[in-house]
């Protein structure tokens, strides 16, 4: 069991480094424009990200509530 929690662990934190640099990315690319190498785009894609939650209606808003959730709950207590 202590495999797993270790493996939960390290999905965990390269999780986390993902958010982080997603949110750079957005900072670079308001700041520089969309001609930054390696976050060029991200702004894009994440406004046709929410487009496409926005036109599939009650289903997109269930899905959006998912992933928030996921991101946000407690950690079980073991």
């Amino acid at each position: 069991m202590h495999f797993f929690k270790e493996i939960k662990k390290s999905i965990g934190e390269i999780t986390e480094i993902c958010l982080l640099l997603i949110a750079l990315g957005i900072v670079v690319e308001i700041l520089f424009g969309s001609a930054v190498p390696f976050f060029g785009g991200i702004v894009a894609n994440l406004t046709g990200l929410l487009s496409t939650l926005g036109e599939n209606g009650l289903v997109g808003l269930i899905a959006l509530g998912v992933i928030v959730f996921l991101f946000h709950r407690k950690k079980a207590v073991a």
